[in-house]
């Protein structure tokens, strides 16, 4: 089942070799974001662990900040722009880096848990 709008593209993040998370990518938090994210798939990088809390990996993507927050929950995804990097977040977090807010997992957040730095992450829009 694939729920795609104007406002809410629904996306993949592989775990390569691991496991599929779907994901919804919300352009209503972040329009500008959203879309060049959107436009750069599918997007690949390497896993790293900042904290206990927060999966990212880096891209070339090169966004400011737009609608700018310090304070997520478990399930956000949102973007970092000082290092172009889209995180994941797996439990609630206040963080001292500003990011935007672009979307949230969808299902099988716990996933993210067996995830060492290294893996590869990938998103991309689910076809067909």
């Amino acid at each position: 089942m694939t729920i795609d709008s104007v406002s809410r593209k629904q996306i993949i993040l592989e775990i390569q070799g691991k496991s599929k998370i779907p994901c919804d990518l919300k352009r209503h938090l972040s329009p500008r974001t959203v879309g060049t994210i959107m436009r750069s798939l599918p997007l690949e990088g390497h896993a790293h662990l900042l904290g206990k809390s927060i999966l990212y990996f880096e891209t070339t993507i090169d966004s400011g900040i737009e609608r700018a927050r310090t304070e997520f929950k478990k399930g956000d995804v949102a973007f970092l722009p000082s290092s172009g990097s889209v995180c994941f977040f797996i439990a609630d977090v206040v963080s001292g880096k500003t990011m935007t807010p672009i979307g949230k997992l969808i299902d099988n957040i716990d996933a993210l848990k067996d995830v060492k730095s290294g893996d590869v992450f990938r998103i991309y829009e689910e076809t067909g």
